[in-house]
């Protein structure tokens, strides 16, 4: 498996946000989306390291952290991530998330060894909403998460439509985000508070406002 980075930081968005969390940063994505933070882990050149999921395993479990987030690029463009999962998931004291991009199957790792899926649905301004896999929403459940990044009032609109056509907040924890820079979050509260937006969380990227936004291993 391509890994890029590993490292033990705070969660800093999801349903564990704030909490320590091990991450493992798997190389290589299928989109290319315009607000991209993590892009440097997108080209297949990034140099990386190949590891062997029981390898994987061996780092999450020395560094003993119970959060494990797998995430990239895209994690489950690997091949052995279901190998992976049935380590990390077979441990009762791991707590085994994943974030994608929705553009991928969750079907083949809803079955054995299930995580939980923090999946974003893409918005206009990303420029890949078009590849979203609708087809996942029927896959999730209480522990999934779906995060929509908004950079525009567009966004906005787009993410209230989904969330109410799919009847996303019945199904799963749902967050906006702002696209760091772009959007103020008080007009994202403004937005939420006009459309009476219940059960929908705003999250701020944490990370990003304890260090460096363009920092890495944090």
């Amino acid at each position: 498996m391509k890994v890029v980075e590993t490292f033990v930081s705070i969660n800093g968005e999801g349903q564990r946000a704030g909490e320590l969390a091990m991450f493992v940063r798997f190389q290589g994505c299928n989109l290319r989306c315009s607000y991209c933070d993590t892009m440097w882990a997108n080209d297949k050149d990034c140099p990386c390291e190949e590891l062997t999921p029981d390898e994987i395993y061996d780092k999450v479990a020395a560094s003993g952290v119970q959060n494990v987030t797998l995430t990239g690029g895209e994690p489950l463009l690997q091949s052995e991530m279901p190998q992976l999962l049935k380590r990390l998931v077979s441990n009762p004291h791991l707590r085994v998330e994943i974030e994608t991009n929705g553009s991928v199957d969750l079907a083949p790792y809803t079955k054995e060894h299930r995580p939980s899926f923090t999946m974003d649905y893409k918005l206009p301004s990303s420029g890949c909403e078009s590849k979203m896999l609708l087809s996942n929403f029927s896959h999730l459940k209480e522990s999934d998460t779906v995060k929509f990044v908004a950079g525009s009032y567009e966004d906005l609109e787009r993410a209230r439509q989904i969330i109410t056509k799919y009847q996303l907040t019945k199904m799963c924890k749902v967050y906006l985000s702002p696209i760091f820079g772009q959007i103020e979050p008080a007009k994202m509260v403004e937005y939420m508070t006009e459309h009476q937006m219940n059960d929908v969380r705003l999250q701020i990227q944490m990370h990003k406002v304890i260090w460096d936004p363009n920092e890495r291993g944090v």
